[in-house]
Formats: structure tokens, sequence, C-alpha cells
């Protein structure tokens, strides 16, 4: 059946200039990194996407890799917009990046020009699309020049592959250092990625001041952390929860320390009248760096419950103290602290 998009689609998303930019996005955008693989059903994705659209979400985030197998995730929402969105791309922020493991051989993965640029001819071709709005740098390279890596992305905006670039899962550090390459070569860096979330707080480490200080925009993801901070583990285990299906979640995240922490979080969420996710989308929102958090949805339903906290009242300082001692950096990713 052919798309027509709701005729109030605009009518109660909120929009959040990004860093000093002319560029909106929506307050909740959508990811599409474990949902639209080969492994689901595309006319779920199909409805998941209409869906967002038709509430106001006009930001679309994919990366080279995702899936799974790498790249269908790219295949398949090319397909969506080949089907669903020719008239409506110019409505539409599409972003993808470059960085992790995507081909054999010493050219497929980091931050090489060589790679960078290959990797983005490969998510055109996937998408159907002569450019994407963003394009992203994903990880920062130890062994690659900071200045090849940031030419590469230069060489996508100057060549119309891509209108604005950005980076993700660059500490503050690394931010500054390629802002002052891209600075150099009059460029400007729009916008950031970086994961945050109540157990992930590494954002607050300097990065938000470095955002702050040169009007970079944010948008952050996993602000649900794969699950754990929602209602999905507070009674047990799912067999179709991502730690029974995913190999980076087992069952020791789902620890008494952590549901401890959890049902806190869950009774401020009710208190408010929210879910638990809608909350800590909710948390993500409360710094003016960050211009849109990044969910995920497997269907319709869920994707509606959790647009919904882009339209929820701001927290209190009440609310945020009585968060604090429960959104523990590290809680269930030891690593963070080790």
């Amino acid at each position: 059946m052919s798309y027509t998009a709701a005729d109030d689609r605009y009518s109660s998303m909120p929009y959040v200039r990004c860093g000093h930019s002319g560029l909106l996005l929506p307050k909740v955008s959508l990811g599409l990194w474990n949902n639209f693989g080969d492994d689901r059903d595309f006319e779920t994705q199909r409805a998941i996407v209409r869906r967002a659209f038709d509430r106001g979400v006009t930001h679309f985030d994919l990366a080279n890799n995702y899936g799974p197998p790498p790249g269908s995730a790219e295949k398949n929402f090319g397909e969506i917009l080949r089907q669903d969105f020719g008239s409506y791309r110019d409505e539409m922020i599409i972003s993808s990046k470059a960085g992790f493991d995507m081909w054999p051989g010493p050219y497929g993965e980091w931050g090489s020009r060589k790679y960078v640029l290959a990797s983005l001819d490969q998510s055109l071709k996937r998408l159907g699309l002569d450019y994407v709005d963003i394009f992203y740098s994903h990880r920062p390279d130890p062994n690659t020049p900071m200045e090849e890596t940031m030419g590469a992305l230069v060489t996508a905006l100057d060549s119309g592959r891509a209108l604005y670039i950005g980076l993700s899962n660059y500490d503050a550090a690394q931010t500054t250092e390629a802002l002052e390459i891209l600075t150099d070569m009059g460029v400007p860096l729009l916008i950031h990625q970086p994961r945050y979330n109540f157990f992930d707080r590494r954002l607050e480490d300097g990065l938000l001041d470095v955002l702050r200080d040169n009007r970079i925009g944010s948008i952050v993801y996993s602000p649900l952390a794969q699950g754990l901070a929602t209602d999905r583990y507070l009674r047990g285990i799912p067999d179709d929860s991502r730690i029974r299906l995913t190999h980076w979640l087992d069952d020791s995240v789902v620890s008494p320390e952590y549901l401890a922490h959890a049902h806190a979080l869950n009774d401020i969420a009710e208190s408010r009248g929210q879910s638990l996710a809608q909350l800590a989308i909710t948390w993500t929102l409360r710094h003016p760096e960050v211009t849109s958090s990044l969910i995920g949805a497997s269907s319709v339903a869920q994707l509606d419950a959790n647009l919904d906290a882009a339209l929820a009242a701001p927290l209190t300082a009440e609310e945020l103290a009585a968060i604090e001692p429960h959104a523990i950096h590290g809680l269930v990713d030891k690593w963070l602290t080790e």
C-alpha cells in the first residue's frame, strides 16, 4: 500500500537547533542500529519508519556496519526510502558513519582516507542516495593522523556527498584536536554523537564543556542502555531480550545492585507519570548541549511510547537530585570504571 505522510506530522515534535548552525533536529531521533538488519521483518521496519515520520521524526541515523549483517540496515532503509519516501527526501536528515570493521583486509576499518571515502561511497550505493545529510567519523583511529581522517570528512563535504560532518565516540581531548584541525581547514564541526545514559556518564567528563564552549550540537546514543534503563529486566530476563539474543550482554549485568537502583529509578518515573524508558530519555535531554536523544525501536508500539518522552515536562531540581544516587557510572559496564 502506498504511503502518504500525516498532515499533522510537525504539530507536536519539538525541534532543537544543532549547535551554532542552521539545522534543527527533532528532540528524539530514530537510530537503525539493532532492528533494521536482515534478521528482522522488513514490513515491521517499514512500519516503524513510517510511524516515526508521521510523528515528526525527521532524523534517521545509520552507520556502514549496522545490521546484521553489516550494511543490511542501510540496504533495507534504502529500500524503504525508495518505496515510501521519494517525495519526502528534502524533509529528512539521514546520517551515516565510517570507522568500525566493515570488510576484510587493512583498508576495511578505522580512519584512513582510503577507508573513510570508500565506505561513504558504499553507504550511498546501499541507501540509493546522492548524499547523506551528516557523515561521521565513527571512532578515533590511534594509528592514523587526525589530519588525514578530518581531511577525508572535508572531502566528503566538498564533494557534495555530505552536507555536514560529525564525530562519534571521541573524548574531550580528541574532539578538541579534531576541532582545531577542522577550524584550520575552515570547516565547521556540526555535531558529536557520544554514548550517554544513566550508567555511562563519560559525556560529563569534559566533553560537555567542549561542546558548550565551541557551540557544537550533540545527539546521544544508547539512552536506554540497551534496555537496562527500562523496566525490561525488573521482573526477570525475558527470552526475547538482548541479554538472551546478543553477545554483548549477559546475565551478570542484572545483578541485585542493578535491580535495586533500577527499581528506584522506576519509582521516580512512575511518580512523574512516565515509564522508566521515558524517564531515561528525558534525563539525557536535560543538558542544553544535547540536541537530540537517539532511540531504537523494534515495534511501532515501542516507538510510540518512547517518542512521548519528547513531550515530557523537564525534570525538576528535586527529581534530578532523587535520580542522582541511582544513575551510577559503570553500574552495568564495569569496564567503564577500570
